[in-house]
């Protein structure tokens, strides 16, 4: 593969295609996604399964992989019996299928630059309970930092090309993980988890947004894991008070149903709504939950401009 640009560089020439859900395409596959893993599960019992996943997305259309790291913390593997190294190497082994993937889709013909996005999850992530879309978590800025910074610096040493930080449902969160992220050599994207105008946790997207303003490492601030209709009023919030360059990845729009353990609705997902994120001011445009490679597929065809399959 020929030196790609580095990620920051890309954006300014032009919006870069993210992948879908990670989760929905291992499930499509056949993994085990229980027991509070969640896609940390299949990276841990069966890593080709996470390869297989990121090359479908390249090769769909996507230029950006999201490892299979979101859910993956220190605590929670050290329930499960895994010490401080094993936990180490899981979070670069997330990291490494990836960038192998990437390495895959060249072989097969892919010819565009493709970059690998370590994900960091938020704390309620870790509590595998839901509260990751309430935040409000009753701990200090200063334990989220303590609880993020070794989990990213684990990432960082193993050479992604950002850190997403994701999901973030609340300020303070978002706050600890900026902390946690400086100074470790690796741009990072935040990008929160939004309803109706406001964090999961209620707060205005101006504060929230103006956070990154000044974060020089921060290429890129948005949202994802929200429903499609909530991308555009939240990226021009965030446009207007950051200046930077916005990423957006939604949902598909469909809901979970806990009682029933299925998904009811329909998809919302549009690759036609990508040119009013573009025009916000979006640069970097993916899908999240229940968003698979064959959205992806026309969500880059849209981007592009042009209809013709990824090459």
């Amino acid at each position: 593969m020929t030196e790609q640009p580095a990620l920051a560089v890309a954006l300014s020439r032009g919006p870069v295609v993210l992948d879908g859900g990670l989760s929905n395409r291992l499930a499509a596959g056949g993994a085990e996604l229980s027991g509070g893993l969640w896609t940390g599960r299949v990276l841990r019992e069966d890593p080709e399964q996470v390869l297989r996943a990121h090359c479908d997305y390249y090769l769909a259309g996507a230029s950006v992989a999201t490892t299979a790291s979101y859910q993956v913390t220190f605590e929670a593997l050290a329930r499960r019996g895994v010490d401080r190294a094993g936990a180490v190497d899981l979070l670069r082994r997330s990291v490494t299928l990836a960038r192998e993937a990437a390495g895959r889709a060249a072989a097969a013909g892919v010819s565009r630059p493709l970059w690998v996005a370590a994900s960091v999850g938020p704390y309620g992530a870790m509590l595998a309970d839901g509260s990751e879309y309430r935040g409000r978590y009753g701990i200090s800025v200063r334990d989220l930092e303590r609880f993020h910074r070794p989990r990213l610096a684990a990432l960082a040493d193993a050479g992604p090309d950002v850190l997403a930080l994701e999901t973030v449902p609340d300020i303070r969160e978002a706050e600890a993980l900026l902390r946690a992220a400086e100074g470790l050599g690796v741009p990072a994207w935040l990008s929160y988890t939004v309803a109706g105008g406001a964090t999961r946790a209620g707060q205005p997207l101006e504060e929230a947004f103006a956070l990154a303003a000044g974060a020089d490492s921060v290429i890129a601030v948005g949202v994802n894991c929200c429903t499609p209709s909530d991308v555009t009023p939240a990226l021009r919030t965030a446009a207007r008070v950051t200046g930077k360059p916005l990423v957006c990845y939604p949902n598909s729009g469909e809901s979970w149903d806990g009682a029933t353990g299925t998904w009811r609705g329909r998809s919302e997902f549009d690759e036609g709504d990508s040119a009013a994120w573009i025009a916000a001011g979006a640069r970097l445009v993916g899908g999240c939950c229940r968003v698979g490679p064959a959205d992806i597929a026309r969500l880059a065809a849209a981007v592009r401009g042009d209809g013709r399959p990824a090459g």
